[in-house]
C-alpha cells in the first residue's frame, strides 16, 4: 500500500473518532511521563492541541523536549500535507477565520504546492511541519508556528548549483507568513547554499513568524568535524569553531559518529551565532520505508554519551531512553491503530561558544491502515 493511501484511511478513521488533537493526546496522557512534561505543562498543550484537528496524527507529531531544563517542558510539533482531510480544514479557516493567521499561511503556501506544474512539488512534495512554542514561548507571541519544508522529492545536494530550487523554497517560506522579500537574507541564503560541500544536503528549509525573524537551514551530511568546522569558516560564522570542534570531539570519544549535521540561522546582515549540532550515529534515509523504526536500543550509544554531559538532566534522559518502544495495537470506536514512537534526533545548541543545550526531538505516529 502507498504511504499517502494509508494516510487518507488513518484520516478517514481518526475522524470518524471525532475530536481535536487535544482529545487524543488526553487519552495519551498515561504513556508520557511527567518528568518530560508535567501536568500543568501538559495542560498547555492540549490547549494548543485542541485547535487542531484529530486528523493530523495520521502524519508524525510529537515534542521539543529541553534536556538542559530541569523543569518538564516541552513544544508540540506536527505536520499535514495538502490535498488531505487536514488541509481542508485549515482551508475552511482561512475562509471563515479572518484573524487565524496561520490558516492563512498554510494555504498561501499550499497554493504554490498544488499550482499546476508546481516545481516546489517537484522539490518538497506536499507535505508541511509546524512547531508550536509553548514551553519557550516565554512572552512573546507564539500563535503563529515555525513552519518547515524538506526537500525530500528532489534533494537539494552540495556542489550541484541548485540555487534555483533553494530560492524557489525561501521564497515559498517568506511570502507565506507574509513576510516582505529581503534581497540580503536571500544573498545570505544562497552563499550558505554554495559553500556546502559535495556531500552534504538541505535537509529542511524554517521560518519562525513569531521569532526574530531568520531562515533556519537544517543541512546533513557532513563526514567529519574538520568538514564542518571548515565550512563554519567559509560561511562566516560569527562563533569560535573550536568550540564547535571540541563538542563534537568530546562526544567521538564516547561514541562513533557516522555524519554530522548543522542548524544554521541565516539574517539580513548574515549567519547567525547560534548553532544547532546533530550527531548521527545511525544513518537513516527519508525514503526507507522504515524510517520511522528504530530498534530499542539504537538511541542508547549516544545517550549514554549524552549523560557525561553536565547540563543534561539525568532524570529527563532516562525516562527519554523509554521513549522508543515497539509498535503498540491500539482499539477505539472508529477501529484499531497502530502506533510508532520514537526519537526522530537530538540537536546539541551551540551559543557563547559553549553548548548550552541539548533538545531532543520524539516523535509518534498513528496508522489505520493494517496488514491482513
Amino acid at each position: 500500500m502507498e504511504i499517502d493511501e494509508a494516510i487518507n484511511i488513518t484520516q478517514d478513521h481518526l475522524a470518524d473518532e471525532g475530536g481535536t488533537m487535544g482529545d487524543l493526546l488526553d487519552k495519551f496522557r498515561d504513556r508520557v511521563s511527567p518528568v518530560l512534561i508535567g501536568e500543568a505543562e501538559w495542560a498547555q498543550i492540549l490547549a494548543r492541541a485542541g485547535t487542531l484537528p484529530i486528523t493530523m496524527a495520521a502524519l508524525p507529531f510529537g515534542f521539543e523536549i529541553p534536556l538542559h531544563d530541569p523543569s518538564p517542558r516541552a513544544d508540540l510539533g506536527v505536520s499535514l500535507a495538502s490535498g488531505t482531510r487536514t488541509a481542508t480544514f485549515f482551508e475552511d479557516r482561512a475562509r471563515n477565520e479572518r484573524a487565524d493567521g496561520t490558516a492563512k499561511a498554510i494555504m498561501r503556501l499550499f497554493s504554490q504546492i498544488d499550482a499546476e506544474e508546481s516545481e516546489l512539488q517537484e522539490i518538497v512534495g506536499r507535505k508541511l511541519m509546524l512547531e508550536y512554542d509553548i514551553g519557550s514561548a516565554e512572552e512573546r507571541d507564539s500563535n503563529i508556528p515555525g513552519m518547515f519544508l524538506r526537500p525530500g522529492e528532489r534533494p537539494i545536494i552540495g556542489a550541484t548549483n541548485q540555487v534555483n530550487d533553494v530560492n524557489l523554497v525561501v521564497d515559498a517560506l517568506v511570502s507565506a507568513v507574509d513576510w516582505e522579500t529581503n534581497e540580503n537574507e536571500r544573498i545570505n541564503v544562497q552563499r550558505t547554499y554554495l559553500a556546502q560541500p559535495a556531500n552534504t544536503r538541505m535537509d529542511s528549509f524554517g521560518v519562525f513568524p513569531s521569532r526574530t525573524r531568520s531562515v533556519r537551514l537544517a543541512i546533513m551530511g557532513f563526514e567529519s568535524q574538520q568538514e564542518i568546522c571548515k565550512y563554519l569558516e567559509n560561511i562566516d560564522w560569527p562563533g569560535d569553531v573550536t568550540a564547535i570542534d571540541d563538542t563534537i570531539s568530546r562526544f567521538q570519544k564516547r561514541v562513533s559518529i557516522a555524519r554530522t549535521g548543522a542548524n544554521i540561522d541565516v539574517q539580513e546582515d548574515g549567519v547567525g551565532p547560534t548553532l544547532g549540532l546533530t550527531l548521527i550515529v545511525k544513518q537513516r534515509y527519508t525514503k526507507d520505508s522504515r524510517y520511522w523504526l528504530d530498534g530499542l536500543t539504537d538511541w542508547n550509544p549516544f545517550l549514554d554519551a549524552l549523560g557525561h554531559e553536565e547540563l543534561v538532566s539525568q532524570d529527563k534522559l532516562k525516562e527519554l531512553a523509554g521513549w522508543v518502544s515497539k509498535p503498540t495495537m491500539l482499539f477505539a470506536k472508529s477501529g484499531r491503530y497502530v502506533m510508532l514512537r520514537g526519537i526522530h534526533h537530538i540537536k546539541l545548541v551551540v551559543e557563547e561558544n559553549r553548548l548550552t543545550k541539548a533538545k531532543a526531538y520524539v516523535f509518534m505516529v498513528l496508522s489505520a491502515a493494517l496488514s491482513t
